[in-house]
Formats: structure tokens, sequence, C-alpha cells
């Protein structure tokens, strides 16, 4: 054997189970295709916020949580449905994920992390606030905790964990290994083998070379998955695409790199390993095109407030969920029912200098730098922040204007035919103005509004005073076009709670583990149909901790 354990994947997933397996004695080889710049993966773009329930955090925000409350959003997001009392079923196991998580996530999530020097900025963000019934999709309090230090942050304590362990030969990185296929002996993964690629220099996130210099083959006495989804393979994002969602867009933009390829979930389906909820997913449809990007078709996601008036593509404003932080899903099939790709924003400087912030590391210098002067400055400063300033000057997709004709002549412009008719689009603003004189009000995402402002949070530093959008004192005026941003893989390899990988006939196979996107994070599936947003990175770090303690106690 060349080690204990081989971990194919350097993201958080597989520093986490590399962690794990490495405190507990055992040594790893850990490989990934992506040269050591890559080291972490996805987690580092991220904007590092973790679903946390009943957290000190929420509590001195005046918000109250409880595991009950949090497993009845779960699943009433998650919506299971597929055999979930049946071991064979495509949601056994990711039901059974889903409770071990919620629980996780109100008892030892925190502390644990809190040990490893984890840090939390003190305002609870509400993501993915649902807007239906309180046994429905959604979150129905405040739990996107934001880590001081945003995705670096997070990684920092596993990456230095690792680290550490390769000074003391329990970890070996080797970089520029792309595995191409698992080795089986008598029914067991023992191993990998595959291609060692040229050596690269390629900046983080940018395509490294994909030529081969050499093979190789190793083996262990087990092999823990953690290579990530599909969101970079946009051919194989339309072939999982479910007819629930719409037809899938013609045109979307990523929000990972191209090497998040999906290549390990067909090499483990074709070793023998089962695959449930292709056909899950998870796409952001407040997508901008970066102006200075990384990767191909480098797309962010606006995290919007509740404010800004959500129009499709021909100008007609969307209904109930679908207004910005909503519900997701609900949004992204009402763009594909369209019949166009995009979708429209339309706010004020007001709403932008408040409610706007872009998801990611790179786009929050402050938090992502821990510079709490620079932080102090974006609260009470009468401006967007910088970033946010840079896309709007910047971004092909933003138009600013001081009035609404000029805006819908920008916004047309944007188009191949021009789409947005006036007079249609200005009756649907002034309608919605007009209800801005009482704090009460039929319109129901006004009425979202005022209850948003309701918690300390939202009103502190998340989402504007109501105010008139045609009023030229609230401007300028500002249109957004929006396009579907490919993220998040929901299902993968069924695993059992100690995250071994399961074969068709629903037992463990044997040797084989799986975390991260990869697993569905956890269970082949633990999100059901929809995410309650914080719970990806939080997937990581549950599934990884899992399977790593999992493989260490059973070899």
């Amino acid at each position: 054997m060349d080690a204990d354990v081989i971990v194919v994947g350097a993201g958080l997933a597989g520093l986490v189970a590399t962690a794990e397996l490495a405190g507990a004695g055992k040594k790893v080889l850990l490989l990934d295709q992506e040269p050591e710049t890559g080291l972490g993966g996805q987690a580092f773009w991220s904007f590092g916020g973790l679903f946390l329930v009943n957290s000190p955090e929420q509590r001195r925000m005046g918000v109250r949580d409880s595991v009950d409350l949090a497993l009845q959003d779960w699943l009433g997001t998650a919506a299971f449905d597929r055999a979930v009392d049946d071991p064979a079923g495509e949601d056994f196991w990711a039901r059974q994920w889903a409770t071990a998580y919620v629980d996780f996530a109100h008892s030892e999530k925190r502390a644990w992390l809190h040990g490893l020097g984890v840090r939390w900025f003190p305002v609870v963000g509400w993501a993915e606030r649902g807007g239906g019934l309180a046994d429905g999709h959604g979150n129905s309090v405040p739990r996107f905790h934001i880590v001081w230090g945003t995705g670096p942050g997070l990684l920092a304590p596993f990456v230095r964990q690792v680290r550490e362990a390769a000074a003391r030969g329990l970890v070996e990185l080797r970089f520029r290994h792309r595995v191409d296929g698992l080795s089986i002996t008598d029914g067991v993964v023992d191993g990998v083998h595959g291609a060692v690629l040229e050596p690269s220099s390629a900046a983080r996130g940018t395509a490294s070379s994909r030529t081969e210099v050499g093979e190789f083959a190793l083996r262990a006495q087990a092999v823990v998955v953690t290579s990530g989804g599909i969101g970079g393979n946009h051919d194989l994002v339309r072939a999982s695409w479910p007819s629930r969602l719409g037809t899938a867009p013609k045109k979307m933009i990523s929000g990972v790199p191209e090497h998040v390829d999906g290549r390990m979930l067909g090499i483990a389906e074709e070793a023998g390993g089962r695959v449930v909820n292709r056909d899950r997913m998870w796409h952001y449809t407040e997508g901008v095109r970066n102006w200075n990007p990384i990767w191909a078709r480098h797309g962010i996601r606006i995290l919007a407030g509740p404010s800004s008036m959500w129009f499709d593509a021909k100008g007609r404003r969307f209904p109930a969920p679908c207004f910005p932080g909503f519900d997701t899903l609900a949004t992204l099939k009402a763009i594909t029912a369209s019949g166009h790709d995009h979708s429209w924003f339309v706010l004020t400087q007001k709403i932008i200098e408040k409610e706007f912030a872009l998801s990611g590391s790179e786009q929050n210098p402050d938090l992502t730098n821990k510079d709490l002067r620079q932080l102090l400055a974006r609260v009470r400063q009468r401006t967007a922040p910088a970033p946010v300033e840079a896309f709007k000057e910047h971004g092909a997709d933003f138009v600013v204007a001081d009035t609404l004709p000029e805006l819908v002549a920008g916004m047309n412009k944007l188009t191949d035919e021009p789409l947005i008719d006036l007079a249609e689009l200005e009756g649907q603003i002034v309608a919605r103005d007009r209800e801005i004189e009482n704090p009460f009000t039929k319109d129901l995402q006004l009425t979202a509004v005022h209850g948003a402002r309701r918690y300390r949070g939202d009103r502190l530093v998340r989402t504007a005073a109501p105010h008139k959008i045609l009023d030229p004192e609230n401007g300028p005026l500002i249109a957004v076009q929006l396009h579907v941003l490919t993220r998040k893989t929901l299902g993968g390899l069924q695993t059992d709670l100690s995250g071994r990988v399961l074969r068709a006939d629903t037992t463990p196979f044997p040797g084989l583990y799986a975390a991260g996107e990869v697993a569905g994070f956890g269970g082949g599936g633990v999100h059901g149909y929809a995410s309650l947003e914080g719970t990806f990175l939080g997937g990581c770090l549950f599934s990884g901790r899992q399977a790593g303690r999992a493989v260490a106690l059973g070899l």
C-alpha cells in the first residue's frame, strides 16, 4: 500500500476529511488535478456563509431559532418524495443526512469551528426567505452566518492542519494528478490510477494545461472521493436539466471554473457506485457577467436585498414568491417559462447603496481581509460598496439613467431586439410607487420589505427604507440584466451516514467513500429539490468530517 487512504480532490471536503484522517494517525495521499495554487477548491471563492441554528449571533440579533423550526424549514424546502422510507429509495439516505445535518448545525458545528479559530460577522443574514407557507420552502428566520475572512477564512484552519500533517509525514500532497479510474480487487476499491499532468503556474481559477507527462497507479485501504460537482460543464448541466424547471437556457454563465466538470462522478458510477437525484440542481437567477473575469464565462451572483423590482425579459413583473432573495428555483422556473434566458432588476441608487452585495471572497475585500475599518466604512457610507460601484461602472449588464425613458432605451440596447415597452414598464412601477404612501399595502413585495425592516440586521445593513422608485431624489435609476448562473449539484453518489458509497443494490461499496458536492453533500442529495443557503460549505464540512472519521475508525 502507498498509504492508508487516498483522498481525491483538495477542496474543502477533501481537506476536512484529510485533516480528520491525519488527526487519527492515518497516512493520506491527497490528489488533485489542478496546480497547488488551487488548494481549497471552490470554497476559496465563496462568500463564507454558514447555516447555524440558535447561535449566539442569532440571539444577539433578537432571533429565536430552534432545531425543530430549522428541520421544518429544511424538510419543507427539500420536499423529499423518492421512496423516503425504502432503503432502496433515492431519498432514503438523503432524508437521514438532512436530520443529522440540522442537528449538527444546532449542536457541534459552531463550537467545533470556533475551536479551530473560525469567527463570524455579527449580523446574521436572511437568505432564501421562501415567501410561501410556514411549512413550505425557505428560512423562517435569519441563519446565514458570514465567516470573518469569508471562504479563505473558513479554509485556513483545515489548510493549516493538512500542511502540519504533511510536515509530520502523515499527508502527501500530489497536485497535477488526474484520476482516470478506480482500482478494484475482489470487489473492493483499493486504489486509483490516472495521468500526471505537466507542471502549471496557472493562477487559481484559471484554466490549466491538460498535457500528460506520465502515469500513476496508487493503492490504499480506502479511497475518499471529494471532487465536487458539474457546474463548470454546461453540457452536463443541460443533460441533467429537469423538465420541471422548463427548458435549460441556451446562454448561461458560470459561477465555478471549468475544471468543476463532474469527471469523478462518472468514474465512480462506472466503477459501480450508485448516482441518484442527478436531476436536482441549484443555479442562481441573479448572475451578472464579471467585467474582470478569472475563468471562462465567469459570472458573479448579486446578493440582493428585498426591494428591487424584478421583471422578465419583456418587462413583466414577476409575482410572489419571485422576489430578490426569496425563492431561487421558483424564479428560475418563471424565467425559463418566459421564453427568454435573462431577466431584469430595476432599482434606485438608494437601493443599490443599502441592498447590493456580490457573492465571492474577491468581491468583499473588507470581510475577506478582516479589515474592520473598511467594513465600518461600508456600513456607514452613502455609496454602494466599491466592488458594486465597479460593476455599476464597468459591468456590461448595468444600465444607469436619470429618467425612465433613458433607462428603457439602455435596456433595449442590451438585447438583440427591443423587448421592453416603456409604457408597460412605467405603469407597473407607478402602481408600485402609489403603495408607498402608507406603511401597509396589498403589494406582497412591499409587505415583505416592511417585514424585513422589523429584523434589526436587515434594517441596519440590508434593507433600504421604502421609497418611490421614480422620485428623482432617490436616483439615478438602475437596471441590471440578470443571467442564469450555474453553481451547485444537489444529487450525486449515494452514501450512508458514514460516507460509504452504495452500489446499485444499495449495499456499501467496500473501500469507497465520498463527501461534499460529488455526494450531493451527503446521501446523494441532502438538500432534496432546493437549498436553504449557507448549507453548501456546511455540507462539505459535515460530510467530509463524517467520512474522514468513519474511514479512520474502520481501518
